[in-house]
């Protein structure tokens, strides 16, 4: 078993930032009910106020298809969706040294 990543880039349409992530916070209740779901985190850039990351790593392929899969996740992503701006961009990963977490 592989423990996979994903690293979501989300350019936010001006000025949103603040609702995107207020509507975002349906997301940790459906990934908290998820078994395979090991780390879920949104993150602000530093430098540019209508960007977000989202840092994903699920414990296999597995975990991730059934995270993206859920019906929780059609409906928080319908929550927040409308706030993303083209460009966004998902990312794919697969850890291979950490400190935190087993690989």
């Amino acid at each position: 078993m592989s423990r996979t990543v994903t690293l979501a880039k989300l350019p936010l349409k001006p000025g949103t930032r603040d609702e995107f992530i207020a509507a975002f916070g349906s997301m940790f209740p459906v990934v908290a009910g998820e078994d395979g779901t090991v780390i879920y985190a949104l993150h602000t850039d530093d430098k540019d106020p209508d960007l977000v990351w989202i840092y994903e790593l699920y414990a296999d392929e597995a975990a991730l298809a059934t995270h993206m899969a859920s019906d929780g996740f059609a409906t928080a992503f319908a929550a927040f969706g409308g706030f993303v701006a083209e460009g966004a961009e998902l990312i794919r990963m697969t850890p291979v040294q950490a400190e935190g977490f087993e690989i």
